[in-house]
């Protein structure tokens, strides 16, 4: 079985990190943890596009150079990261040398395939996307030219090279015809495959009106141009141009997960480079919907853009984690509301999974001396028994990017285990059938431990918490670790604190 690779975009550095940021991140890093617990190795990359002209401008704007700016606002990257409690195992910033070396060297690949030639550019450019426009795609407002995200156009006329990706049109449409999930989801499927069918022209992949790039070995007048050096950073990572490193061998082809927005860079012109470069197209291209916020889009103009720094301090690191993956289907967009996040920490936190486990194990700290007898249970209930067979479909749920969807099962059966607690009634039973009641117990124990290990992926933080109330430490987040519990004498139980806060 080939070991999974999941990337983020690499995220452009001319603004602080934002909850779009945050959201990509969050994915990939659940991804990440899931394929862990279930012991299938795979590899988080995540990282910095510090290249292009919108950067050059931004550093210019600053009044420092634009190595210095790069680095000062990289940081603030690599600081979501930690903020985030990513699990990545590589950060690339596209300004380092191991990134120059592979670009560099992918450009002459394509350049001696004769896949890259020089001619003139002139049309319709917008700066903020780094991205050339159709002339079917442009949107005059006021007199002026704007492209369908609402980005300004400049007309750009200069000598350029081209990358010949119109010869790879049928390649492409091969490529899904032979692949119907290489785009999820399947709206963005049909949507990127009649642009292919609309027609492709060849792409300039060099400009030189600016100089802060990657210059094109063969010509340093021309610097190459920032999307075929940015998509570049998924083979840089993993020891491009060397195809033999144990890396590349191991985890290409990868999985992209991208806003919406940026889908036809990594959905049509990556796959053309790469196959034009004799490589594996990508295995996947995961594309998740946008933010507003109370209802309204997101801008910088309207003011309401949300720190994921803000949100975390407000509501908890593990809460928000929570509320982005249960609140939406992945794919679709999704309202950020005050309201919908208190609902879900109330509801669904604190008053079901955090009371859960603050009633029980308080009560077996302060009536069993901290001990549950596990020799001789047998963990035969029937809500234990669906829970043990949930693997299979929270697997599908992941497959399938329905992490609204594994949240939603898990809860069931949380509520499942609350209504069990109520109607077995440990309390009672203490006083006319104490073996039933350490059964019982045992029972909903080892139900909530391996609940809390479904729920690492979202929660990482606080399941690792709760798993410490049992005395279990990390090595225990991985599935199959629940038959060792299982067969463990007792459980030490240790005095919870509440877990989740309720937002008044």
């Amino acid at each position: 079985m080939q070991s999974k690779f999941f990337t983020t975009p690499i995220y452009y550095v001319n603004d602080k990190p934002h909850i779009g940021h945050a959201y990509t991140s969050l994915s990939v890093d659940i991804l990440k943890r899931y394929y862990t617990c279930i012991n299938e190795n795979s590899f988080f990359l995540t990282g910095t596009d510090e290249h292009g002209q919108k950067v050059e401008k931004a550093a210019h704007e600053a009044k420092i150079e634009p190595q210095k700016f790069t680095d000062k606002v990289s940081e603030n990257f690599r600081e979501m990261s930690t903020l985030l409690n990513l699990s990545n195992d590589d950060f690339i910033r596209t300004t380092e040398q191991r990134h120059n070396k592979s670009v560099q060297a992918f450009w002459k690949i394509l350049e001696d395939k004769d896949q890259i030639y020089l001619s003139k550019y002139s049309g319709w450019y917008s700066v903020r996307d780094e991205a050339f426009v159709a002339d079917n795609e442009i949107v005059e407002k006021d007199g002026k030219k704007y492209n369908s995200f609402g980005s300004e156009l400049t007309f750009v006329e200069e000598e350029s090279y081209f990358f010949r990706l119109s010869y790879w049109q049928k390649s492409l449409l091969k490529l899904f015809d032979e692949n119907p999930d290489f785009i999820v989801p399947k709206t963005r499927f049909n949507e990127v495959r009649r642009f292919i069918e609309s027609g492709l022209k060849d792409l300039s992949v060099s400009r030189t009106t600016f100089n802060w790039g990657i210059k094109v070995p063969t010509n340093p007048d021309h610097i190459i141009y920032v999307w075929l050096d940015a998509l570049t950073n998924y083979i840089s990572a993993l020891g491009f141009p060397d195809i033999k490193d144990k890396n590349f061998i191991k985890f290409w082809p990868g999985i992209h997960v991208v806003g919406k927005d940026i889908i036809r860079f990594h959905a049509v012109f990556w796959p053309a480079f790469l196959m034009a470069a004799g490589l594996e197209p990508p295995k996947q291209i995961v594309a998740h919907g946008w933010w507003t916020n109370e209802g309204e889009k997101i801008s910088k103009s309207l003011g309401n853009v949300i720190d994921p720094g803000q949100l975390i301090e407000l509501y908890g690191l593990d809460e928000v984690r929570y509320f982005l993956f249960r609140e939406v289907p992945f794919g679709n967009d999704g309202d950020f509301s005050q309201d919908s996040i208190k609902n879900r920490i109330n509801g669904e936190l604190a008053n079901n999974y955090g009371n859960l486990i603050q009633r029980v194990l308080s009560f077996i700290v302060k009536n069993l001396n901290q001990r549950i007898e596990l020799s001789e249970v047998n963990f035969n209930f029937n809500i234990f028994k669906e829970i043990l067979e949930l693997e299979k479909e929270l697997n599908r749920n992941i497959k399938n990017y329905k992490f609204d969807e594994y949240l939603k099962v898990i809860f069931t059966y949380l509520n499942a285990l609350n209504n069990y607690v109520d109607k077995q009634a440990p309390w009672a039973l203490k006083k006319t059938d104490p073996n039933k009641m350490n059964e019982v117990l045992a029972n909903i124990c080892i139900s909530i431990i391996r609940l809390t290990q479904y729920l690492y992926p979202f929660m990482p933080s606080k399941t690792l918490k709760i798993l410490e109330l049992f005395n279990l430490d990390e090595s225990f987040t991985s599935f199959n670790s629940i038959n060792n519990i299982m067969e463990m004498n007792l459980l030490k139980i240790n005095q919870p604190e509440p877990l989740f806060k309720k937002i008044e």
